[in-house]
């Protein structure tokens, strides 16, 4: 790169198409999220968000498009990416202490001393208030105290980007209020990128949001209307905030159908 040239976007899709069969899951997808930024995609159930976050990583091949991550092809950045999948899939009863979770996440060969490892899966999981953690058994945790775990493996290798699917799903309206503000402080040094439902809890931290339902709609302020939200919807949506802004409420069609 040039002197003084501004550096490659976080992530980049040019007109992102993809299908499962004859059902067109992205349709003619455009983004471009900066360095630097904490984004969330929302969107309804099979709207494409968990497509859009394994296309991303390079996991899925889009039938056609671009994809470009920090300025390479996913499969070459996969290495400064960091991924925390909806549902992990491992045998939480295995008797493995949460230090040596997070120790997985270092990347091979950056550190070499056993101190140094340990060194750096405890920094991350003081980034996610969970270094009082670290010698439990994973057997012994909460859904939310497991999610933080997770998170913190993935920090521990250094990302520059950090996809997250559905973090907050385990969580309750506050817990998942606080860990919105968690999240941010990551954003400070990494661009994070979440998908979730709870549409007015992460809308007034995130820096932008981007809704999906087949189409992407990006949202550059973070704002949030009605009329966006019905957009995506396919119905009326109302936003209601009891006391911590958190449920999406749609009017449906009441005619046929039980």
């Amino acid at each position: 790169m040039a002197s003084g040239a501004a550096a490659p976007a976080a992530i980049e899709l040019r007109d992102v198409w993809l299908s499962y069969g004859r059902e067109t899951v992205l349709e003619a997808v455009d983004l471009t999220l900066p360095r630097g930024e904490f984004a969330a995609l929302l969107g309804p159930n099979v709207g494409g968000k968990t497509t859009l976050l394994r296309v991303t990583l390079g996991l899925q091949r889009p039938d056609r498009g671009e994809v470009r991550v920090l300025g390479d092809a996913p499969d070459r950045a996969r290495g400064r990416v960091g991924y925390v999948p909806q549902h992990a899939r491992f045998d939480t009863t295995f008797p493995i202490r949460v230090i040596d979770v997070v120790r997985m996440g270092v990347p091979r060969g950056r550190l070499r001393r056993r101190a140094d490892v340990a060194g750096r899966a405890l920094e991350a999981l003081d980034r996610l208030e969970s270094a009082d953690l670290a010698e439990h058994l994973i057997a012994e945790l909460s859904g939310g105290q497991l999610q933080r775990v997770l998170i913190a493996r993935a920090v521990a290798m250094a990302p520059e980007v950090l996809l997250l699917d559905e973090p907050t799903a385990s969580l309750d309206v506050r817990s998942a209020d606080a860990f919105y503000d968690l999240l941010a402080t990551l954003a400070e040094d990494m661009t994070v990128v979440l998908s979730t439902h709870d549409v007015t809890g992460v809308s007034t931290r995130v820096d932008s949001v981007a809704c999906i339902n087949r189409r992407l709609y990006y949202h550059a302020a973070g704002e949030l209307t009605a009329d966006a939200l019905a957009t995506v919807y396919g119905c009326p949506v109302e936003l209601i905030a009891h006391g911590v802004p958190h449920r999406v409420l749609g009017e449906h069609d009441h005619g046929g159908g039980s």
